[in-house]
């Protein structure tokens, strides 16, 4: 009976594939290179330079869409306050975080959610003592945020709201370029 399962699913994503990517050459277009119309107005739809960031700390709807489209030199001083109410909503006992922020400082640096890369020095989202530096693709970015959030002065308050618990990809990373692995 599974066998019979996986044959009807592997015969419908087949036939998906098949109506999908079959195409006619109508592009009229002699050389086949596609034709890329550049033309109208593009309006940004997100930011997200610190993964989950935008989302923890600022609530759907009008107010994610003013958000992402705010140049970035202006987030800080607009949102840094709604961060901050966001921050002690989410944790009422936070005082400073293992990087020795305050509330005040540490949701003034998220709310301008641009991602600074250093161009000297080691490229780590945090690893104790290069911070905020860029974000190498090992860096796990989730773990992170929530030490810096839950995890007190020390990085050990709240030891249960301090990680994800996904401590590795399900595949390798490449060595070459694209250092990405491929989908399963």
């Amino acid at each position: 009976m599974k066998n019979i399962n996986k044959f009807n699913i592997l015969i419908v994503a087949l036939t998906g594939v098949l109506t999908f990517t079959s195409c006619d050459d109508n592009d009229n277009n002699d050389n086949n290179e596609p034709t890329v119309d550049f033309s109208g107005t593009y309006v940004q739809q997100d930011q997200m330079a610190r993964p989950a960031i935008n989302t923890v700390f600022i609530a759907a709807g009008a107010p994610k869409d003013e958000f992402n489209s705010t140049i970035p030199s202006m987030m800080g001083t607009k949102y840094q306050m709604v961060f901050q109410d966001r921050l002690m909503a989410l944790n009422a006992g936070y005082t400073t975080n293992a990087l020795g922020m305050d509330a005040a400082t540490f949701t003034g640096a998220l709310a301008t959610d641009v991602l600074n890369v250093s161009k000297t020095g080691k490229t780590t989202f945090f690893d104790g003592t290069n911070v905020l530096t860029g974000r190498a693709l090992a860096d796990d970015v989730i773990d992170v945020e929530l030490l810096l959030i839950f995890g007190g002065p020390m990085g050990t308050s709240n030891p249960g709201l301090t990680s994800d618990h996904v401590d590795a990809n399900d595949k390798a990373f490449l060595t070459a370029f694209p250092y990405l692995a491929g989908a399963w």
